[in-house]
């Protein structure tokens, strides 16, 4: 059983198991005093200077046209959000200005394919699943898992990263995109110690849709990976039908040439866009995934501290604590009034508890394709098996955490999330 997505809250005792930097720690702080010597500014590698990073995209691709005006609106915010909010780092300015780069490029390519292929647009998809909940309440476990379906499709990190040209059903196991996308990979156990521990990554692996929906600019990817406070209140107040247009586009793309019976996606923050997608998605099934928000909190902090905390050098863990607290109350009051308010959800969506995945996943697994009428193949069944049997219980290491050290108050918060337990029955984890 993989529960190395699933994190456990530590004790006293566990807090003062050692307080010595492991090795990628220090690897880390080596390659940090080293580039403080680095001017962070002034060179066109590092630049977030929006019409810099359009100009190399255009000469990287020998395309010029990304689409939509509204794009270009939304990476002016971004980039002013990540130069006056962010507090960036050498580090944190190569890593956003390559991140953003390579999505501009991918979106060039994306849209000049289209245009050579336009039958891409009559592609349809067709009753996706979409995995959503509070983070950390072993979504991912359950999305890697239910991406074993042999039938089935899932974006994989591999053909997100690199979407171009669309894949090919022949070549799909072996592209070269794969080894490409592993050895950058490679990386995050640089930059991001500890990374493995909380979240399993591989080139193979299904990645979460907001890694799609960057793509369009509108989208939560880059709140969780960069103090930009500005971008989220301008994000918070924009329409998000153009990040789902993007995102179905996406699939659509993907799915060309490599079709599957129905696809399998994930994302949390589809908690804060439910109406949207059933817009665009309007045969979609929901899985929403539920876990004692208690635990729920101190992990999601603990997690964001791990991408945020190599981009800048002035973390504060109590406005980190607080800004996820109140963000995850408010999309649990969101997933609550999706399901009071619209007769759509009726069989649309289905609740999973944490404990019940815990205890037994493949048993979950069947319980999710009986309620929405799916064949549970034993071709299937074996691959999510042998999947469980690969992926051992904290095989990088325990992920620990608690609420103190991100400043939040235990009965505060259970009190905040109270309405939230008692619609899904959710139990406190001891």
């Amino acid at each position: 059983m993989d529960l190395n997505l699933i994190p456990v809250c530590c004790d006293e005792k566990t807090k003062a198991i050692s307080s010595r930097p492991a090795p990628d720690e220090r690897l880390l702080d080596v390659i940090k005093s080293i580039c403080r010597f680095i001017p962070s500014n002034g060179f066109s590698w590092v630049s977030l200077d929006k019409t810099t990073l359009l100009n190399k995209a255009y000469k990287l691709t020998g395309l010029e046209d990304l689409g939509l005006e509204a794009v270009h609106e939304a990476l002016g915010v971004l980039l002013k959000s990540l130069e006056s909010d962010a507090d960036l780092n050498f580090i944190g300015r190569v890593s956003a200005h390559n991140y953003i780069l390579g999505l501009l490029c991918n979106r060039l390519r994306l849209r000049e394919t289209r245009k050579r292929h336009p039958h891409i647009a009559d592609e349809i998809i067709r009753r996706p699943l979409f995995i959503t909940g509070l983070p950390r309440t072993g979504s991912t476990l359950l999305h890697a898992l239910l991406a074993q379906d042999v039938s089935c499709r899932a974006p994989q990190n591999w053909e997100v990263m690199h979407p171009n040209p669309p894949p090919e059903r022949l070549s799909y196991t072996h592209s070269s995109r794969i080894a490409k996308t592993a050895r950058e990979l490679k990386w995050l156990g640089i930059i991001m110690p500890g990374f493995k521990r909380v979240h399993l990554i591989d080139a193979r692996l299904p990645q979460e849709c907001i890694a799609i929906t960057g793509h369009s600019f509108v989208s939560y990817v880059f709140e969780s990976m960069y103090f930009v406070n500005s971008y989220r209140a301008w994000h918070d107040g924009q329409a998000k039908l153009p990040a789902y247009e993007c995102h179905k586009e996406f699939l659509q793309h993907l799915q060309w040439r490599t079709p599957g019976t129905h696809w399998v996606l994930k994302a949390p923050s589809h908690l804060f866009t439910l109406e949207t997608l059933m817009q665009v998605y309007p045969d979609a099934r929901i899985v929403m995934t539920h876990r004692d928000p208690l635990k729920v909190l101190g992990s999601c902090a603990s997690f964001t501290e791990v991408l945020r905390g190599s981009f800048t050098d002035s973390l504060d863990r109590k406005k980190l604590g607080a800004e996820i607290a109140r963000h995850w109350e408010k999309g649990a009051g969101l997933a609550i009034e999706f399901c009071q308010n619209n007769s759509i959800s009726n069989g649309h969506v289905f609740s999973v508890q944490y404990a019940d995945l815990v205890a037994n996943p493949m048993a979950v697994v069947r319980v999710i394709y009986r309620h929405f009428d799916m064949e549970l193949t034993p071709a299937t069944e074996m691959a999510m098996r042998r999947f469980l049997e690969k992926n051992p219980q904290n095989r990088y290491g325990v992920h620990r955490y608690s609420l103190e050290e991100f400043g939040l108050d235990r009965n505060a918060e259970r009190r905040s999330f109270e309405f939230y337990s008692d619609f899904f029955g959710i139990e406190p984890e001891l």
